[in-house]
């Protein structure tokens, strides 16, 4: 079939909106049409060529929601009009990983993931008979696209696909960060570092946990109110005394849990610095720039601090994004707040323009 799509043709080059061909799904695949998709920061990562892992021609986009339209054979946990979030983190439910609940990070299509290709190496995308590599498993800078059904998180028909496709990325990376990787305890004190939509969820996250502060550190003021809006108790405009601020507003000690949800080095080890002496945790969740390395003095180890990394939050995403949704549906999450802008296919350049200048959280396109 012929469809419309975002194709980042040359690394540093804006996208071009273009018709290429997607060829029906193979065996464990799905057609999903798209109806609305965030425009995040690991896909202006990837475009401006700072992505080490990144290529091209290729369909940006991940961070999607949808409705399936055909099933591939041997599809058995879908069927046609569910709706979907897709998900850059599949989950098969059988892999060694998956079968853990010390982490999220499935194996079974990770290598030709990685490389652009559907599970069996090859391409559905095209142009002109030569195959255009997908994105993180999913190209929903596209009217329609074909991905593995476990990279499928069927959802409450009920949520509005423009505001539940955040679950894909962002929000539950965020939420994740808190619930699934720092498992923050009830009246406990956390900072997050960034009030972008990672570190938003992670604020959320914490108020979920029932956590008593949360101190949330960023540059934009008015991103600092939307952290107000999601449970942070106290905000902070950010500077190199960050560090000394949080010392002094914890008697000393630093917080129980700390959050970087930024990609700065900088601000990396401003989180683990802040962290408190004899248990406090330290989870990274940003993407830091190529080559670039996290310094800081061991004793901060030594003397009882941690550091984790979290991928996706630690969320197994058909398990737990339908779960996140629900608690959006409930009213515990709002994610109508997170909706910047909405604008069209044709207009993803200038939803990476308006995220270079942090004008609000996130711009979706709608496909109608």
């Amino acid at each position: 079939m012929k469809i419309r799509a975002a194709v980042l043709e040359e690394f540093g080059a804006p996208l071009v909106v273009q018709e290429l061909d997607l060829a029906e799904p193979g065996p464990g695949e799905v057609l999903v049409r798209v109806v609305a998709c965030g425009v995040c920061h690991t896909d202006l990562y990837t475009a401006s060529g700072a992505d080490p892992s990144g290529y091209a021609p290729t369909v940006l986009g991940h961070e999607g929601g949808g409705v399936v339209e055909v099933l591939g054979d041997h599809v058995s946990d879908l069927a046609v009009g569910d709706h979907v979030v897709t998900l850059f983190s599949p989950q098969c439910r059988e892999c060694i990983h998956c079968l853990s609940d010390r982490t999220n990070l499935c194996l079974a299509i990770r290598e030709q993931q990685g490389n652009g290709f559907m599970p069996d190496g090859t391409a559905r995308l095209s142009r002109g008979g030569e195959p255009i590599r997908h994105f993180m498993g999913t190209s929903t800078f596209a009217e329609y696209t074909v991905m593995p059904s476990i990279a499928l998180a069927k959802i409450n028909p009920e949520a509005p696909l423009e505001a539940a496709c955040l679950f894909a990325c962002g929000l539950s990376t965020g939420l994740g960060a808190a619930i699934n990787t720092a498992k923050v305890e009830a009246g406990s004190t956390c900072v997050v570092f960034g009030a972008g939509m990672v570190g938003l969820g992670a604020v959320a996250g914490c108020r979920l946990q029932g956590a008593e502060r949360i101190v949330c550190v960023d540059l934009s003021q008015d991103r600092l109110e939307l952290a107000r809006g999601q449970g942070a108790t106290d905000v902070m405009v950010g500077d190199e005394h960050s560090v000394e601020r949080i010392l002094e507003m914890t008697g000393g000690f630093g917080a129980d849990y700390t959050f970087e949800a930024t990609g700065s080095v900088a601000v990396m080890r401003q989180a683990v610095e802040s962290a408190r002496m004899g248990w406090g945790l330290c989870t990274v969740t940003g993407v830091a720039g190529k080559g670039e390395t996290l310094d800081f003095v061991p004793r901060f180890l030594i003397t009882g601090r941690r550091v984790a990394g979290s991928s996706f939050g630690g969320v197994k995403g058909r398990d737990q994004v339908p779960q996140f949704v629900e608690r959006y549906l409930a009213g515990e999450i709002d994610v109508e707040a997170f909706l910047s802008h909405r604008i069209t296919l044709d207009q993803v350049n200038e939803g990476f323009e308006l995220m270079e200048h942090q004008d609000g959280i996130r711009s979706v396109i709608g496909f109608g």
